[in-house]
């Protein structure tokens, strides 16, 4: 039999156990020009929670009872399909199956003996494009600049910060445990890091250790977090909104601050965005971040949760910050 995890309720604040569902159907048959595939590792992000609600977004929700999906690394273990030979290695977008037929759409094969099969999930995959093109496209961050990021030491944050110090820019993360915070500054190359839980005033901590303001804000976060960045934003600053996890199981629109003041006063660009704005350009950034990779310039931090049936639980242990790094399964 093979194993699969629905979505079997939408969830009302944050996600339990309940919303999710371990079911066995039988195994897939491949027909002609197909491919079955073996999952061997699946990514699970902050996004997917979006998915679950069902809300209008830039991608539609998951359906009730049906399967849910997200980046998935996986190997090719039978074929009837040219392009695909048994013992190929695939990532694409998949669903949260052990084993699972595809014609091969959407697929990007990859090379285990470059980099570790996981990395493609992370800092060579979404997370790793995610934090190149916000930080490129939207920060365009000079050399000397200083960056602030939050979510500093999970997988989108900890890339930006290192590609910020690639670039030749004073990087700032902002974590929620002293063992993070260590982390970005030994691991990452992070100038320094604010816990945001030990710190009982946000917007003067920050003020602190960014003497000459922020330039740059790289935002995984939200909420008062953020207000405190925004309350040091420099004039001509750029803020990149990426993420807003403080907020994804709010059963309420949050008040707060207004932005609209300083953003004219200072002149600051604050821009959203989803890394698909810049599928065109994906070759050119997966081409860059190997590079650096390779010269060890770049270094990726997981955190690995082994077995299929404890994909809901890696997925909702994000929103417990238990995660440093990328969140992986591996199967």
């Amino acid at each position: 039999m093979n194993k699969t995890i629905i979505l079997n309720s939408r969830p009302v604040g944050k996600p339990q156990q309940s919303d999710f569902k371990v079911i066995e159907e039988e195994m897939p048959e491949i027909k002609d020009g197909e491919i079955l595939l073996k999952t061997k590792f699946v990514s699970v992000d902050p996004y997917l929670r979006g998915r679950m609600s069902d809300a209008k977004s830039y991608v539609p929700p998951f359906e009730l009872q049906k399967a849910m999906s997200s980046g998935v690394v996986a190997e090719v273990t039978e074929s009837q399909n040219d392009q695909f030979k048994v013992g190929d290695f695939v990532s694409g977008m998949l669903e949260w199956k052990e084993f699972q037929n595809s014609k091969g759409e959407n697929l990007l094969k990859i090379n285990d003996q470059l980099a570790p099969l996981s990395n493609y999930l992370g800092v060579l995959g979404m997370t790793g494009l995610t934090a190149y093109f916000g930080l490129t496209e939207i920060g365009k961050p000079q050399k000397g600049e200083t960056i602030v990021v939050s979510g500093a030491a999970g997988a989108v944050g900890s890339t930006v910060g290192q590609i910020g110090k690639i670039l030749g820019c004073r990087v700032i993360g902002i974590a929620g445990t002293d063992e993070k915070v260590e982390l970005l500054k030994s691991k990452f190359g992070f100038d320094d890091a604010i816990n945001y839980n030990t710190t009982k005033d946000m917007t003067k901590a920050i003020a602190e250790v960014c003497p000459d303001g922020v330039d740059v804000y790289y935002d995984n976060v939200g909420g008062t977090i953020s207000d405190s960045v925004h309350a040091n934003i420099n004039r001509l600053g750029r803020i990149i909104v990426c993420g807003a996890i403080s907020a994804y199981n709010d059963t309420s629109i949050p008040q707060g601050p207004r932005v609209e003041h300083f953003l004219i006063r200072k002149s600051v660009l604050m821009q959203g965005f989803i890394v698909s704005n810049y599928a065109e350009k994906f070759p050119a950034g997966m081409k860059q971040l190997s590079q650096w990779l390779s010269e060890e310039k770049l270094h990726s931090e997981e955190t690995i949760v082994e077995g299929f049936d404890n994909i809901p639980q890696a997925f909702l242990n994000l929103f417990e910050g238990k995660n440093t790094g990328k969140m992986i399964v591996k199967i």
